[in-house]
Formats: C-alpha cells, sequence, structure tokens
C-alpha cells in the first residue's frame, strides 16, 4: 500500500480542487466537467504508471482502466443532466460496472453473498419504484441488477473466514460498497426527495469508490508466491 501511495498523489490533489471549487451545478461547462473528471483522469494516469505492459498482461486491470474511461464520460454527461443527458450517464456506468464485474471475476461463486445482494438490491429497487415513472421504471432496474451484481462479485472476493484474500480485494469490497451508496443517494436525491448534502454524500463516496477499485487492480499475490517459492 505504501508503494502505490506516491502514485495517488495527484488524485488527491484533483479531489481537492473539485472540493474546494466547488463549482455551481445551476451553471454547467466544460471547465466544471473537466474539474469534475479530472480526479478520474488522475487515476487512468496512476493505472497506466504501472506500465503498458502490466495491462496487457492482467486483464482485470485493463478491465478497470476501460471502466474508468467510461466513468469520465458518465460524469460529463451528468454535468448537463438537466439539460436530458441524464439517460446518457446512467448508461455510461452500467457499461462501466460490467467492466468492473468482468474485472473482479467469477471466482470464488459465494452464492450466500449473491443472495445478500440480490435482497439489497431488490429492497431498494422496491423501494424506489413507486417514485419511478416511464422508462425509468425499467431502466433503473437493469441498473441496479448490473450495480447489485457488480457488488457481488466484489464481495465474494473477499473470503475472510478461509484466510483468502489480499487487500487489494479488500479494496475492490469496499470500493464496490461505497459506489453503491454513491448511487443510490443518486437515486433518491433525483426520483424521490432531496437529500441533505446530496452532492457532497455522492462525490465523496463515488471518488473513494473509484480509487479504491483502482487500487485493486494492483495484483500483489504473484509477486508474494514468487518470494514464497524462491
Amino acid at each position: 500500500v505504501k508503494s502505490e501511495g506516491p502514485k495517488l498523489v495527484p488524485f488527491f490533489k484533483a479531489t481537492c480542487v473539485y472540493f474546494v471549487l466547488w463549482l455551481p451545478t445551476s451553471s454547467p461547462s466544460w471547465f466544471s466537467a473537466l474539474i469534475k473528471c479530472l480526479p478520474i483522469f488522475c487515476l487512468w494516469v496512476f493505472l497506466l504508471a504501472h506500465g503498458i505492459n502490466f495491462l496487457v498482461s492482467h486483464r482485470s486491470a485493463s478491465r478497470i482502466l476501460a471502466g474508468l474511461i467510461f466513468s469520465a464520460v458518465g460524469d460529463a454527461f451528468l454535468i448537463w443532466q438537466e439539460q436530458g443527458y441524464f439517460i446518457h450517464g446512467l448508461l455510461m456506468f452500467a457499461i462501466t460496472h460490467i467492466l468492473y464485474s468482468s474485472a473482479f471475476g467469477m471466482k470464488p461463486l459465494d452464492l450466500k453473498a449473491g443472495l445478500l445482494m440480490g435482497v439489497v438490491s431488490s429492497c431498494c429497487y422496491a423501494f424506489l419504484y413507486s417514485y419511478l415513472s416511464g422508462p425509468f421504471t425499467y431502466l433503473v432496474a437493469v441498473y441496479i441488477a448490473l450495480i447489485g451484481f457488480m457488488g457481488w462479485r466484489a464481495v465474494a472476493g473477499v473470503q475472510l473466514c478461509n484466510d483468502l484474500w489480499t487487500w487489494t480485494k479488500l479494496s475492490a469490497c469496499v470500493g464496490a460498497m461505497l459506489f453503491m451508496v454513491s448511487d443510490l443517494t443518486i437515486a433518491l436525491n433525483e426520483f424521490c426527495f432531496p437529500v441533505p448534502y446530496s452532492r457532497l454524500i455522492i462525490m465523496a463516496t463515488y471518488y473513494a469508490a473509484q480509487m479504491l477499485i483502482a487500487l485493486s487492480a494492483v495484483e500483489t499475490r504473484d509477486e508474494e508466491d514468487f518470494r514464497k517459492r524462491s
């Protein structure tokens, strides 16, 4: 973790710039889109700093990078959500969750974690359902299913009882949970009722989630196994 910290300094600085400037959402512009996306751009650089060979040889890392790219596009769309681009942002983040799920993989399966995430996702949708209308009735259902699936695959990777876990998998798990909190806050604020300090909650959990998921791409297990064998 210590070795990765210095590579994340640009991300922390960019995040501070976003919260210090705190540009009003009522006047969207390309400058506000740049400031909002800048921390995600820094996470691109964080992964690219590990080398192209690393990304090519680790499919999970390359898929997380692709997810971060779609996230940045989604962030840009959401800057103009009042102008009708909310669905476009929703689509970009849906693709992001598919890529993250693919990066986390299907092993171990952990059906208990899947059942738990299914129940949580169903309860969230059941609560939102009465507030939804038109195409959002179906789009939100699909989106919740995708992020719930992503959360399941992240949680399944953390096998604490069997001592089969690494800090990268734990990072993915916490990141996925924070992503779900961020998106749930968006849904409540967008469709149900105004959430106090919604923007602060959404962006703080979102940036933390993306950082942790990016960190999860840095796999150390192979290096540790090599050291044990030698």
